[in-house]
């Protein structure tokens, strides 16, 4: 079966579908990442505050508390499992642009190697790994940069007609 630029043959009310479903998509990713900022998990000092408390600072502005072991279950859980199905679905879609072949790989592929550089990192950050901060901050960059391009390349091949 030929995947390379099928987006584009699809019928006007089907790239409506993928078209709302794809923006609804990233509006919900876009409201995590916003959850990301507002807990200041946007830097590595952020991160390793975020899972490993700061109540030994003095002058903190907001006190956080290290989370417990059900907690860090329940995060890397539910982030492994939902993130996978919207990965699995945004990459089947991925698989359909017009893409070059190795590029396509990559975007359907990476961001499985970032949930488990990152949620796996968050939970060795936990477990005393501080380095892992690095990581895991790295990984969820790229893992949003995959996301990003993947969308877009959806997206145009929805707006273009066959062989264009």
């Amino acid at each position: 079966m030929q995947f390379n630029g099928l987006l584009q043959t699809f019928p006007s009310h089907v790239k409506l579908f993928i078209t709302a479903f794809v923006v609804v998509l990233t509006v919900g990713y876009v409201t995590g990442l916003t959850f990301v900022s507002q807990t200041d998990s946007d830097s590595p000092n952020g991160i390793e505050e975020n899972y490993l408390g700061n109540e030994e600072v003095e002058d903190a502005q907001v006190m956080k508390f290290e989370k417990g072991a059900r907690e860090m279950l329940t995060i890397i859980h539910t982030h492994i499992l939902s993130m996978s199905f919207i990965f699995f679905l945004l990459g089947s879609l991925v698989a359909m642009t017009s893409l070059p072949r190795k590029l396509k790989s990559f975007l359907m592929v990476e961001p499985f190697v970032s949930i488990l550089l990152t949620f796996g990192g968050i939970w060795l950050l936990w477990m005393g790994y501080h380095w892992m901060k690095y990581i895991v901050m790295f990984s969820g960059i790229l893992m949003t940069a995959v996301y990003f391009l993947g969308v877009l390349a959806i997206l145009r091949d929805l707006v273009k007609k066959p062989n264009q």
